[in-house]
C-alpha cells in the first residue's frame, strides 16, 4: 500500500507539472494565433503575403441580420430599425441555399432582435432549415434573450448549435442606462434562464458584450466565472454612420465611446478569464460578412454601412465582391473555431482541455494559410511537437507503473 501511495504522489505530481508547462505554453500560443492582440494592431505581411485580388472570397461564417426591428433601445446599436423589411420565408431559404452553395459552414442569425418577428417561428424555421435541409456544420443566434421562451427550445432547439446572449452589464441601473431593458423586466433574469436552458437542451452558450463608458470600468469576472459560456465576446463600441452617428441615425452613440487605451484596460482587468475573446474597432470593421434584411453584404471598412446588390439578384460571388471581407483579419480574430455542437462534443469527451487547444491551434495553421511570419510559424511548430512528445511520455510512464502494479 505504501509504495502504491508513493507511485499515486509521484504520478499526480507529474501530471501537475507537465499541466503548468503545457498551459504556460499555449497561452503564449494563443496570444500569437488566437487573435488576442492588442486592440487596432494587426499583423503585417509581406508583398509576396498579400492576398490576391483575383481570388474568390469564400463565405464560410456568414452573419445574418433579416430584421431591424427591436424591442430594446441600446444607444450604441449599429444596426438600428431603420425598415421594417423582412424577406419572405421562403425568398430567405432561397438565399442561404446559395450561400450553402458557395462554401458557407456556419450561419449566424441575429438583427435587430430575431425572436421578436413572428415570435421566433421565422427565426426557428430557418434555423431548422440550415441544419435539417442544408446540414450547416454550425447554426447559431445572437440575442438579447427577453422573447426566448422554452417551448422554442423545445421545437428548435436540437437544430441549434450555439445562442449568444448581449449583455453589457451585471447591474441593472447600468443595462437600463445603455437601454438594455423593457419596462420592469429583469435583463439578468432572462441571462441567467436562458443559461440554463442552453444547458439544459444541449446548446452552446456564449455572451456578447459591447464595453463602452458605462460600463468600462466594471468587474464581471466573478459574474462571467458563473456562468461558464464557451465565449465572451468583448466589443469595444463601434460608431457607424448613418445607424449611431451622423446625419439620418437613429441614434447618438458618441456618449458611448470609449478609447483604445480604456478598452485595454478592461481586457486587461479581465486577462484571467479564458473564454475571453477581444474585438477591436479595428476587428470589427473588415472581418465579418454581413447580410441585411434584403441579403445585400455590408461593407463598414469606410465607418458607414454601404450595401452591395442582393445575393438574390446577383448570386453570392458578384455580391461579395463589395462585402469589404478581410478573411485574414477574421481568422485573425478567431473567427475559425470549433463551432458544432457535435464537434465541440467529440473533442470534450477524446480530449483533455490543453490538448484540445493544441489540436485547435494546429487546426488554424494548416488549414488557413501563413497568418504569423515565418519564424513565428517555425517556433510554434516546435512547440507544438515538444508538447506532444510531453504527452507520449506521460503515457508511457502510465503504461509502466501499470505493469510494476500488476507485477
Amino acid at each position: 500500500m505504501f509504495v502504491m501511495h508513493q507511485v499515486t504522489s509521484l504520478l499526480l505530481l507529474w501530471f501537475s507539472n507537465v499541466h503548468c508547462i503545457i498551459s504556460a505554453v499555449l497561452k503564449w500560443i494563443s496570444a500569437r494565433v488566437g487573435g488576442n492582440r492588442i486592440p487596432g494592431t494587426r499583423l503585417q505581411l509581406s508583398k509576396t503575403e498579400e492576398p490576391c485580388k483575383n481570388e474568390v472570397t469564400t463565405p464560410r461564417s456568414v452573419n445574418y441580420h433579416f430584421t431591424r426591428q427591436c424591442n430594446y433601445k441600446c444607444g450604441f446599436c449599429f444596426h438600428t430599425a431603420k425598415t421594417s423589411f423582412v424577406l419572405p420565408l421562403e425568398e430567405a431559404k432561397r438565399g442561404l441555399q446559395l450561400l450553402k452553395k458557395a462554401g458557407m459552414e456556419k450561419i449566424n442569425f441575429s438583427g435587430g432582435e430575431p425572436f421578436l418577428h413572428e415570435r421566433g417561428f421565422f427565426l426557428g424555421e430557418l434555423v431548422r432549415y440550415c441544419k435539417q435541409e442544408l446540414n450547416l456544420p454550425s447554426v447559431s443566434i445572437v440575442s438579447n434573450g427577453s422573447m426566448i421562451k422554452e417551448k422554442w427550445f423545445q421545437k428548435y432547439g436540437e437544430y441549434l448549435d450555439i445562442l449568444a446572449i448581449s449583455c453589457d452589464s451585471f447591474d441593472e441601473d447600468t443595462n437600463r442606462a445603455i437601454g438594455r431593458g423593457q419596462g420592469k423586466k429583469s435583463h439578468l433574469d432572462n441571462l441567467h434562464k436562458v443559461c440554463n436552458w442552453c444547458k439544459e437542451y444541449k446548446v452552446a452558450f456564449k455572451i456578447n458584450s459591447v464595453i463602452n463608458t458605462f460600463n468600462v470600468h466594471e468587474d464581471m469576472t466573478e459574474h462571467i466565472t458563473s456562468l461558464k459560456p464557451v465565449r465572451w465576446k468583448v466589443f469595444q463600441c463601434l460608431l457607424i454612420k448613418g445607424e449611431n452617428t451622423g446625419e439620418n441615425s437613429l441614434r447618438e452613440a458618441e456618449k458611448f465611446v470609449i478609447t483604445d487605451q480604456e478598452f485595454q484596460n478592461f481586457l486587461d482587468c479581465h486577462k484571467s478569464i479564458d473564454c475571453l475573446v477581444p474585438e477591436s474597432n479595428q476587428k470589427m470593421r473588415d472581418s465579418y460578412l454581413i447580410l441585411d434584411e434584403y441579403m445585400r453584404f455590408l461593407d463598414c471598412r469606410a465607418g458607414s454601412k454601404d450595401p452591395s446588390k442582393s445575393i438574390l439578384d446577383v448570386g453570392v460571388e458578384a455580391a461579395i465582391q463589395f462585402s469589404g471581407f478581410d478573411e485574414r483579419m477574421f481568422l485573425k480574430r478567431g473567427g475559425k473555431y470549433v463551432w458544432s455542437r457535435h464537434e465541440a462534443r467529440l473533442v470534450i469527451i477524446l480530449l483533455p482541455h490543453y490538448v484540445q487547444c493544441i489540436s485547435y491551434n494546429i487546426f488554424t495553421i494548416c488549414y488557413f494559410n501563413l497568418i504569423c511570419t515565418h519564424f513565428e510559424l517555425l517556433v510554434l511548430l516546435l512547440l507544438l511537437l515538444l508538447l506532444f512528445l510531453l504527452l507520449l511520455l506521460i503515457v508511457i510512464n502510465m503504461f509502466l507503473i501499470i505493469v510494476v502494479l500488476i507485477k
